[in-house]
């Protein structure tokens, strides 16, 4: 009797050890936010997600490298207009030259329309005087009796007198034809000046009005070069900054990949070390099953490592995971309960993850998980002496039973 108690003490011992010890785990599970898994969905979704990266980032180079020939297509857009510019400003300034001199022609021209002017009014003072001088005269000749050249010659009282009045009426004679011609030549004169005058100031105010409709278009052309420059500007400058952006993006897509890559490698290295690992372990000394003393909560616990390993697994495939914890706890590079196999660090990823703990919270191993646990507990393997599994990966070799490839 006294034994018996014993024995019932010391099972309650070690359930209460068990119980401890799983709670010491749960709260490390808790507490182990950064932990990683070593599963294969982990190698795989780290190469899914370098991929990824690696795609988003060639992307984004690849929007960066349009974005730079954009930009360098407008930029030699505005290096033409800038061109065009330039050479608009040089014939803008010839053509403000040529306005310039046509200026100071029309001020010289005016100047000697002035002092031609101040002729033509001299002339016509000169003619108006010529006109009164001879009115005069005629009036003289009917206000003295109508005489005329004759008259005066008939009046000569001798020969000598007779010339004298012929010397007098040639010389006047000749002074009417004179002033005659003169006045003639004047009248001619001042006509002649007035529509030279005339024709040269037109031919001046033409050719201001061309330069300077001239000057308008170049100002014109200017203008709109301008805008274009501006405009182009502005596109170079909404360009620069996408460009930049594309810039950020592509170094936040290295960044990304780099991180990514990483990722994968330390997974990749991990998943060659369990390789290594596994070939020790096959190596090294192996107990037999009945060698092997169960704990109180090693079924409860292995079963819904089960369902959290393959829940979702063919009967076979949850056998096999089971087998391989068993495996563990078989060789001696690995611990000897199942408590401290399925524990220990980063091996299984719903330990790591705390899904282990929800399942155990609330007992989801189902009616099959716990068959296949105590299969396993039993000695039965499916999947030989095999430490690991994954789901499939490139280069993989291993046994596969339903999503997973034991190794």
């Amino acid at each position: 009797m006294e034994q018996k108690q014993k024995n019932t003490k010391s099972k309650r011992g070690r359930v209460l050890r068990i119980l401890l010890s799983l709670t010491l785990v749960f709260g490390m599970c808790r507490q182990s936010a950064q932990a990683t898994s070593s599963t294969k969905e982990q190698l795989d979704e780290a190469e899914r997600r370098k991929n990824e990266k690696q795609g988003e980032l060639a992307e984004a180079q690849q929007d960066l490298r349009q974005t730079q020939a954009s930009l360098t297509r407008l930029q030699q857009v505005k290096n033409g207009y800038q061109g065009e510019m330039n050479e608009l400003n040089t014939e803008l300034q010839l053509v403000a030259d040529n306005l310039h001199q046509l200026e100071v022609q029309i001020d010289i021209k005016q100047i000697e329309i002035d002092e031609t002017t101040l002729k033509l009014q001299e002339a016509r003072i000169t003619r108006e005087d010529q006109y009164e001088s001879m009115k005069k005269r005629i009036r003289f000749l009917y206000e003295n009796g109508g005489m005329g050249y004759v008259d005066i010659l008939l009046s000569a009282e001798s020969f000598g007198e007779f010339l004298n009045f012929a010397d007098y009426i040639e010389d006047l004679s000749a002074y009417d034809r004179q002033m005659l011609e003169e006045y003639v030549q004047t009248e001619h004169d001042i006509t002649n000046a007035e529509i030279q005058l005339e024709a040269e100031m037109d031919e001046l105010e033409a050719l201001k009005a061309d330069v300077e409709a001239q000057q308008a278009e170049v100002n014109d052309l200017i203008q709109k070069t301008a805008n274009n420059i501006a405009a182009t500007a502005d596109s170079i400058q909404s360009v620069n900054a996408q460009a930049d952006a594309y810039e950020q993006e592509v170094l936040q897509a290295q960044q990304a990949a780099a991180v990514a890559e990483a990722e994968y490698a330390a997974i990749k290295a991990q998943y060659e070390e369990e390789l290594r690992l596994a070939a020790l372990a096959r190596q090294s000394k192996w107990r037999n099953i009945s060698e092997v003393t169960f704990e109180e909560g090693d079924r409860y616990l292995l079963a819904n490592l089960i369902y959290c390993e393959a829940g979702g697994e063919p009967y076979e495939g949850q056998v096999a995971v089971g087998a391989v914890v068993i495996n563990r706890l078989l060789s001696s590079r690995y611990p000897d309960t199942v408590t401290g196999v399925i524990y220990q660090r980063k091996q299984f990823s719903p330990v790591q993850l705390g899904m282990l703990a929800n399942a155990l919270a609330v007992n989801k191993a189902t009616a099959s998980c716990y068959r296949a646990a105590d299969e396993a507990m039993a000695g039965v393997s499916n999947v030989g002496n095999c430490l690991y599994f994954r789901t499939p990966i490139p280069g993989l070799t291993g046994i596969a039973i339903g999503g997973h490839i034991f190794y």
